[in-house]
């Protein structure tokens, strides 16, 4: 399997920038979002990267491709790297869904394995395909540096079943939290790592056979 899995979060969209959920919703990146691409490539200049996978959106695409010119990368589009359906919840601001449905507002913050978006996705459902998407990237890729570019939440998603990092607010994007995170991805594969109260028990990664 590769040595690192760099995770990078897509640019963002005028939907962030608005506070709406986008879920699933295929939106390219906002003008700002563009900038934020190139400030992304920028800092990765002077490293090295073997591929890139990006989720199967505008958004995702175009911050791949935007990364991937830097290393004369093209990038790979995987479906299971999509975002989460958040289903009626998509293209509603996320105060609206605060003021109108507070219960199920508060259950996604607190333990949204718990519960599903109307006409959406299981946080548990998105969990075992993004699992998928990473054993066979590692399968193709047997050493070396890969790039996975992925939206808000997902990227979360990928850092706490790689890292071990908090899944944090799946509402909106922490602004402290870094849009690069560089991981060790053989090495954590040989351990365990805790799992936060409310998620289901852990399960130990398709590609730790591999190791």
């Amino acid at each position: 399997m590769p040595d690192h899995l760099i995770v990078l979060r897509s640019a963002p969209t005028d939907y962030e920038l608005q506070r709406r959920v986008r879920g699933s919703l295929d939106i390219p990146p906002s003008t700002e979002g563009l900038a934020i691409a190139g400030a992304m490539a920028d800092r990765l200049s002077g490293a090295s990267i073997d591929a890139i996978y990006a989720a199967p959106t505008a958004c995702g695409l175009e911050t791949a491709r935007i990364i991937g010119r830097r290393f004369g990368a093209t990038p790979k589009p995987l479906e299971d790297l999509a975002n989460i359906d958040l289903g009626l919840w998509q293209g509603k601001l996320v105060d609206e869904i605060r003021r109108l449905q507070p219960t199920v507002h508060r259950q996604w913050q607190e333990d949204p394995w718990s519960i599903a978006p109307p006409e959406g996705e299981f946080l548990e459902e998105a969990r075992s395909r993004v699992e998928d998407a990473l054993d066979r990237i590692c399968k193709r890729h047997p050493t070396g540096r890969v790039a996975i570019v992925v939206p808000f939440p997902i990227d979360s998603l990928v850092r706490w079943l790689v890292a071990g990092e908090p899944l944090g607010d799946l509402w909106e994007t922490d602004a402290d939290r870094d849009p690069i995170a560089e991981l060790p991805l053989a090495a954590q594969w040989q351990t365990t790592r805790a799992v936060p109260v409310g998620d289901p028990p852990a399960a130990t990664p398709s590609g730790a056979a591999a190791v």
